[in-house]
């Protein structure tokens, strides 16, 4: 054999040694080492969180009896005011056209008051010498007082259409008088401004707001797929964002029984009363979320979501659970309840297996294992 086939069957024999040495660690490499998990005992809550605001319980809205304009406000925004304390008064601007009918009305009751005068004391002189009856003085009698009546009553009114009120009204209807006590949230108008009474076509001008700042309530809204899990008295928990690592503790009271449409997805408005803690101020209108419990199981078997897999024909949920000899099988499991971290299976596993952990193999293979 000549030097030069010695020298490439020795190349031929390195290469193929090198070869085998290659396959030997890549099948070393394919044996991989898995790190393993056992089931364990956990509480499984399940929560939803609705976006909503804290609004006072009770609220009115202050509006005028007569249309007018604003004369005087005494009191600011977020003044603490008592049921009958005087919020402002309204000054009258009449209309003429009005103002001259109820004025003719009043000159048309005197002239038939003076009539019914005369003819009053006409038919009681002959009364009292017996020329007439007694039924026929009675009538004349009626005649003025019903005359009298008339005058006053038109009297009345032309003072209510000129000022506002009458003599036996006093100020009733320009005075714009606190209907709750609690705390002046707004005042929407301010003087000069001109205000309308509320009526059967017009709602009216609000002059002011007022609300009691010791009840508020928590008002959000969930989904349609949640809605159906709630109950009425579930305890829950209201974060204020204005309020930073603070949880107020509320009572749900109110599901809403028809839900609207938003976005595509149907919400469902609900109510909760807040417990308040007298070291926050909690201002009407402030942004909130609440925690609510769906679900909650205690102590019950669990495993991670993470080590999870679902079978792409059946979609069925599975593990693989190390066996005596070190390999791997398959288990299909029954779930129940998750809280997007821990989901409680029902049947399985035991508390005893080592349940694969997915892709934590060597750090030496966990490139080509992904792939």
């Amino acid at each position: 054999m000549s030097k030069r086939a010695k020298i490439i069957l020795g190349i031929i024999v390195l290469f193929f040694a090198a070869a085998l040495v290659w396959f030997g660690m890549k099948n070393k490499r394919n044996i991989i080492e898995y790190e393993t998990e056992t089931p364990f005992k956990t509480s499984i809550v399940k929560k939803t969180v609705a976006t909503g605001k804290v609004t006072p319980l009770e609220e009115i809205e202050i509006k005028p009896q007569i249309t007018g304009i604003i004369d005087k406000i005494l009191l600011l925004e977020g003044a603490t005011v008592n049921k009958g304390d005087l919020i402002a008064t309204v000054r009258v601007v009449p209309n003429e056209q009005s103002l001259l009918s109820a004025k003719g009305r009043v000159d048309n009751a005197k002239l038939r008051t003076n009539n019914s005068e005369i003819t009053y004391k006409r038919n009681k002189q002959l009364f009292d010498k017996g020329v007439i009856a007694r039924a026929a003085y009675e009538s004349v009698e009626l005649t003025f007082n019903q005359a009298k009546q008339d005058l006053k009553n038109a009297e009345n009114d032309y003072q209510i259409i000129k000022k506002g009120y009458s003599g036996s009204g006093a100020t009733a209807n320009t005075n714009i008088i606190a209907q709750m006590s609690g705390t002046v949230l707004e005042i929407p108008v301010k003087e000069g401004d001109q205000v309308i009474q509320s009526n059967n076509f017009n709602a009216g001008t609000t002059i002011a707001s007022i609300a009691d700042m010791r009840k508020m309530i928590f008002e959000g809204k969930v989904d349609e797929s949640e809605v159906g899990k709630l109950i009425n008295g579930t305890d829950i928990e209201v974060s204020i964002g204005a309020i930073e690592g603070i949880k107020f503790p509320a009572k749900l009271n109110f599901i809403a029984p028809k839900g609207t449409e938003e976005g595509g997805a149907v919400q469902f408005k609900i109510k909760a009363d807040v417990t308040l803690d007298d070291k926050y101020f909690i201002r009407a209108g402030y942004s909130a979320n609440a925690d609510i419990i769906l679900e909650k199981r205690d102590s019950v078997l669990s495993v991670k979501e993470a080590l999870l897999k679902f079978d792409r024909k059946t979609e069925e949920p599975y593990v693989e659970v190390q066996t005596e000899d070190g390999k791997f099988e398959k288990r299909t499991l029954k779930l129940g309840t998750s809280d997007g971290v821990n989901i409680e299976v029902l049947e399985g596993v035991t508390i005893e297996d080592k349940i694969k952990v997915w892709n934590k193999a060597k750090k030496s293979d966990d490139n080509k294992e992904d792939d």
